[in-house]
């Protein structure tokens, strides 16, 4: 299950990952509430309700943006209490944009929100937080991947700290893998 901050950019882009694996079951928990301590209050209610099970994860999805580092300590310290990793956090520095960047070009130099906004404009005209699916191709995701693994040397110990920094692959690595994630 997913814990995620935007509204409509994040579902859209994590659903396409249901769409073309069948045994992946996804939750997106969404709310109007988006700070990083509701989004981990909104998954820790949804645990409370549905317990994981073997080879359930939960994944707290957001930016750095707006978020304070020790609010962002906080959540770090939340997935290392998971048991057998199934606890994970996937932040984008400065935005989710830069993941979605980063599909399209290496991402260098896009360190703030207005910048990934445009370079993402570049290459999606018509991008206003709804995606069209059909622009994220395997070929393009794998890219991505690779991508933002370069830019996490060496990986990041707890979140990316750094602007132009995302572990939004780890996530998405998890999704491609069959049976790795439900």
């Amino acid at each position: 299950m997913l814990a995620v901050e935007g509204r409509v950019t994040e579902p859209q882009y994590f659903s396409m990952f249901q769409a073309r694996q069948a045994t992946i079951r996804l939750e997106v928990l969404k709310d109007t509430k988006t700070s990083a301590l509701q989004i981990l209050e909104r998954m820790k209610e949804y645990i409370k309700n549905n317990p994981l099970q073997d080879g359930d994860q939960a994944w707290l999805v957001l930016d750095k943006d707006n978020s304070l580092d020790t609010d962002l300590d906080l959540l770090h310290a939340w997935t290392q209490g998971g048991n057998d990793g199934q606890r994970g956090m996937a932040l984008s520095n400065p935005c989710f944009e830069y993941w979605l960047l980063l599909h399209f070009e290496d991402g260098s130099g896009a360190g703030t929100k207005e910048t990934c906004n445009n370079r993402l404009k570049s290459h999606l005209p018509d991008y206003s937080k709804h995606i069209n699916k059909q622009k994220f191709t395997g070929n393009r995701i794998a890219q991505a991947i690779e991508r933002a693994k370069k830019r996490d040397q060496p990986p990041c110990p707890d979140w990316p700290r750094q602007p132009g920094s995302t572990t939004v692959y780890k996530l998405v690595e998890k999704l491609l893998d069959p049976g790795s994630i439900s």
